[in-house]
């Protein structure tokens, strides 16, 4: 009975290959690494643009709702691009090191600091460089749109038209990279962008009106 059995095993694992340990470590690890370098480039890239533009056209639209010449427009913009790509590299910088330091922690602790596993940790530089240049790359698009353009409503009107084509743009992008719906994910990065821009230049309409 136990030869039997054991025929038996050896003629199961023979014709379900597929299913041996082996082969699914393998295929799984490959997934997590494709998957885990796919998650940082958008995060660094589409992730990083689309927070670019959320934030420097609002800005932009809600300086345009007190005063509508467009040097304050476009000098606004600048000024939240700037800040912004400073803020995300500063803060993406710290998140890296601080992640850098945990993973070099656990190295010390399993005796494999110094070697292959050290040199593949993330660089805080790299990453504080990507931000800041996914959101400057952002922030631009709606500056471009309103530098040459000098009638007050056609500029709020460009502003608007070019940030709602970027967002559905980078929207469809990370849905296709990332494997998600790109309806639910254009829609709702829309959605989020037109109400930020509503939200902010409805409010400092309040006070031109009020003649603050």
């Amino acid at each position: 009975m136990a030869v039997n059995s054991t025929k038996l095993a050896a003629v199961a694992d023979a014709e379900n290959p597929a299913v041996m340990c082996g082969d699914v470590d393998d295929s799984v690890s490959e997934s997590s690494i494709d998957f885990a370098g796919r998650a940082n480039w958008l995060r660094a890239a589409v992730l990083g643009a689309n927070d670019g533009l959320v934030s420097t056209a609002p800005l932009m639209l809600g300086v345009s709702a007190v005063k509508p010449d467009a040097r304050a427009m476009v000098v606004s913009g600048f000024a939240g691009l700037l800040a912004g790509a400073c803020g995300m590299a500063i803060g993406e910088y710290v998140s890296v090191c601080s992640q850098r330091d945990v993973e070099i922690a656990e190295l010390d602790q399993a005796g494999k600091r110094g070697g292959d596993d050290e040199k593949a940790l993330p660089s805080p530089a790299h990453a504080a460089a990507a931000s800041a240049l996914a959101f400057s790359v952002g922030a631009l698009l709606p500056l471009l749109a309103a530098g040459f353009i000098v009638g007050y409503n056609l500029r709020v009107a460009v502003v608007v038209v070019v940030a709602t084509l970027a967002l559905a743009a980078f929207g469809c992008v990370g849905a296709v990279l990332g494997r998600a719906p790109v309806a639910r994910s254009c829609a709702r990065v829309v959605v989020g962008g037109l109400a930020a821009m509503a939200v902010t230049f409805g409010f400092m309409r309040l006070f031109r009106a009020s003649g603050v």
